[in-house]
């Protein structure tokens, strides 16, 4: 069913039943475009739904009523009918009277004219019925669209938001770069630290030869200590007791 046409029907039956309501639910429909509704559209459709979802509760119950009181109806006549048979014989038997019997066929032929209006108004109950189901799907399918436009939108927006973040992360990491480049270029800058490093190198192998020349004298003496110990030292320094005793008693070793 079309924004733009079908509605004569659903605003007739609504307008009927319950007056302007027909004609807002109607327009509602005709008029909601889900790529450019707003958020106060979206609570204006849902507004309508949930009045319509209420009226169509409303026309099932009513549906059920009807459709059940023709069958009552159609059940009885049926039943009446078979009875209409063993009636005639208790008549004719003499059982039953004739005023009973009168009153039975004047009700069973009330019935039966009263049937035809019956489904006709089971059948009126069906198509309202029918007419609020399709304005409750037509609802329910144009708020699903909403939504859907809205997650689609909402998607786009993350997404418009990570590219905006990756190239202003690009654009940083540029920066950084031109400013190493812009320093690599910077021949007097770069001339400076070498030279600085250069003398200071030169400064610690300078200090290096002056503690070499005053570690020399350090290391010659204690070479020279060193050989005085070793002389100073007697013979018997590494001897065992054994050995000692032997020498102390005028033995040689053997």
């Amino acid at each position: 069913m079309s924004n733009a046409s079908g509605w004569g029907l659903t605003a007739r039956l609504v307008s009927k039943h319950f007056g302007a309501l027909g004609d807002r639910i109607s327009e509602a429909i005709a008029n909601f475009d889900p790529e450019t509704a707003t958020e106060a559209d979206r609570d204006r459709l849902v507004d309508t739904l949930r009045d319509t979802a209420q009226l169509l509760a409303t026309a099932r119950a009513s549906f059920d009523k009807e459709h059940k009181d023709v069958a009552n109806l159609q059940t009885l006549i049926a039943s009446d009918e078979r009875a209409a048979e063993k009636l005639a014989e208790r008549l004719a038997a003499g059982t039953i009277s004739e005023a009973t019997v009168t009153l039975f066929c004047d009700e069973l032929e009330a019935n039966k004219t009263r049937l035809p209006q019956e489904i006709q108004e089971e059948a009126d109950a069906k198509a309202y019925m029918d007419e609020l189901q399709k304005i409750v799907d037509a609802l329910s399918t144009q708020l699903a669209e909403f939504d859907a436009q809205a997650r689609k939108a909402i998607q786009q927006l993350a997404a418009a938001k990570a590219q905006k973040e990756l190239q202003e992360l690009r654009m940083e990491r540029q920066s950084q770069l031109a400013g190493l480049t812009s320093m690599k270029g910077n021949s007097t800058a770069l001339n400076a630290l070498t030279k600085r490093a250069q003398a200071v190198s030169n400064e610690a192998a300078g200090l290096r030869i002056v503690a070499d020349i005053g570690q020399k004298p350090l290391d010659q003496q204690a070479e020279l200590d060193a050989i005085r110990k070793s002389v100073s030292q007697p013979e018997t320094a590494g001897e065992s007791a054994l050995e000692r005793l032997k020498r102390l008693s005028g033995k040689t070793a053997a």
